[in-house]
């Protein structure tokens, strides 16, 4: 098309089309209406709607692979920005994207998938094993263990499954998701999908991402007193007596809590299977999950008596609570902010809100990935095995453009975690009528 006869629109007009019915996007300067295609999004429809009427140009990129770029033209609306502008940090994004592509970074998934599921494969037999044919407590409480540690690693299966392809074709991928997250740990794939889908969109925004909406038990800024709407739940998030209550003694309950939170995960997984919302195969998710409550209680019913059993899924629970506790290092103690997510500052938001965890190589086994949460965030798609091997070009990035590269180790950044619970715990106990305290808590905030 001549430069004449394109047609074109201010971004000013574009942020009009921002709602359910009149949702347009620009990637490259080139305007799309999507207002129909959100219904069908494979990635759910909070991403579109939480970036409608901006130029999504990074985050469309970071997601994408290179197919999805033929199926832009039906949406193409004929129009383009008239004052499009590129800020000199998305250009070295984009340029280290596409070289990280040339390297073929992207498609290198490593070898070590057969090995992991080998390994899974071998904890649920020892596992079963253990339960059925041993009669000492001692083998049983470790085989909870075990069952903990099998849920670890196929949580990390899960993740890099739902960012891209581990397996031979979509179909054995969709498998693998299904057993391991719906069959093995009891977690819907499509509730875990729909949840980080949108913590990666509006990463550490405090009304949009799910990841740091924990009321009643937790907070990690002040900012949650005024209570907030939680544009994800679609709730207000009440800042109530309870909600002071907990939250101020959110630093010494949090690793108690973290032990149990797969309980909440679980719950949400039922509460989406269960509603109205518009949920890609459910009939996959559900059967998956049934699987998963005819095994484990099965198995926890062999055990002897009550003792063992509570004992053994304490045990499970336990061992799983340290992923819980990862999720959480790498985003509690960042910044945050409030207000619509955008996607202009697509590179600068990810840097800000997440932190890296330094550990050798042979570590990386235990963070699955988690560890160069900087370099995910910036490249989901990037499997995990090739992280650690960008490192060293996004550190570089973001000192070129004076961004943050916050990494630290696995015990210091668990200090950083309990600081910031700590300080908005205290906050809270400033507001209003103050909650009683008792002598330990005083011995350990005293000021002076």
């Amino acid at each position: 098309m001549e430069e004449s006869k394109k047609k074109y629109i201010t971004e000013e007009e574009l942020r009009t089309h921002n709602k359910k019915g009149d949702l347009w996007i620009s990637i490259q300067g080139k305007i799309y209406d999507v207002s129909e295609w959100v219904k069908q999004h494979p990635g759910g429809e909070e991403p579109l709607l939480n970036l409608a009427g901006q130029d999504v140009t990074d985050p469309f990129i970071a997601f994408h692979a290179a197919s999805a770029w033929q199926r832009l033209d039906k949406f193409f609306t004929g129009y383009y920005i008239s004052d499009y502008k590129i800020s000199q940090v998305s250009k070295d994004y984009r340029m280290l994207f596409s070289q990280l592509s040339k390297m073929g970074l992207f498609e290198k998934k490593g070898h070590g998938l057969f090995l992991i599921i080998l390994v899974m494969c071998f904890l649920f037999a020892v596992t079963v094993c253990g339960v059925i044919i041993s009669e000492s407590f001692w083998v049983h409480l470790f085989c909870g263990g075990l069952v903990g540690f099998l849920w670890i690693q196929t949580g990390w299966l899960g993740h890099d499954s739902g960012h891209y392809q581990i397996m031979i074709s979509p179909r054995f991928n969709r498998w693998t998701q299904i057993l391991t997250g719906n069959c093995l740990a009891g977690i819907s794939i499509a509730w875990w999908k729909w949840n980080h889908n949108a913590h990666h969109m509006a990463c550490n925004n405090l009304e949009f991402d799910p990841d740091l909406q924990h009321m009643p038990f937790f907070v990690v800024s002040s900012e949650f007193f005024r209570t907030l709407t939680s544009y994800f739940y679609r709730r207000k998030m009440n800042f109530d007596q309870v909600s002071r209550f907990l939250v101020s003694y959110q630093h010494w309950t949090f690793y108690p809590v973290m032990c149990f939170a797969r309980i909440n995960l679980w719950a949400q997984s039922m509460a989406l299977l269960s509603s109205k919302r518009k949920v890609p195969n459910r009939g996959q998710e559900i059967l998956g999950v049934l699987v998963f409550w005819i095994w484990y209680p099965l198995l926890v019913s062999q055990l002897p008596n009550w003792g063992e059993r509570i004992a053994f899924v304490a045990a499970s629970f336990m061992v799983a609570g340290i992923q819980h506790v990862q999720f959480c290092l790498n985003h509690f103690s960042s910044r945050v902010y409030v207000g619509p997510p955008t996607s202009n500052d697509w590179f600068e938001k990810q840097t800000h809100g997440t932190l890296d965890i330094s550990c050798p190589p042979w570590m990386d086994w235990f963070h699955g990935g988690l560890q160069f949460q900087i370099e995910h965030h910036l490249f989901p798609r990037l499997p995990r095995c090739q992280l650690r091997k960008i490192a060293p070009f996004v550190k570089e990035l973001c000192k070129k453009h004076n961004l943050p590269y916050n990494c630290a180790s696995f015990w210091k950044a668990n200090a950083m975690t309990i600081e910031t619970l700590r300080v908005a715990a205290i906050q809270a106990r400033d507001i209003g009528n103050p909650v009683p305290k008792n002598l330990v808590w005083e011995a350990v905030n005293t000021h002076g």
